[in-house]
């Protein structure tokens, strides 16, 4: 009798298909002011995303929204780069095995997350919905 294959966390495009899968549950009236916003999967954050956020470990930070927020732009605004979503793979991975939360709703989580920071929600908006939401 030979051993059972072991089990590979989620490569990259498998953490990408979550990703899109949790984006197609996001709410219609939401998932439409989101539109043009780009969606990465990353391995973990670079170093100068990092010290911008006053983080010491890459393993601390599993998402983030880089852009202006709805509630601060304007008609009259500068060309700019787009707004960008960023999930970090390796760290999402790491709080999934730290506390054995289900992997697609983790992620949907940290999406979510980060898109209300796209609508200008702070933190501490964000935390006080999530307690409302159970």
């Amino acid at each position: 009798m030979t051993d059972p294959a072991p089990l590979l966390p989620p490569d990259l495009e498998a953490v990408v298909a979550m990703a899109e899968t949790a984006l197609a549950t996001v709410p219609a009236r939401l998932a439409a002011r989101v539109r043009g916003v780009g969606i990465v999967v990353e391995e973990l954050p670079d170093d100068d995303t990092l010290d911008e956020m006053g983080i010491e470990s890459a393993w601390d930070l599993t998402g983030l929204y880089r852009g202006v927020p709805l509630t601060q732009q304007s008609v009259s605004d500068v060309v700019r780069q787009p707004d960008m979503i960023f999930l970090y793979r390796q760290p999402i991975l790491l709080e999934w095995i730290e506390t054995g939360e289900d992997l697609h709703r983790l992620v949907r989580s940290v999406l979510i997350h980060e898109i209300a920071h796209h609508f200008g929600f702070s933190d501490a908006d964000i935390e006080a919905l999530e307690r409302e939401e159970g």
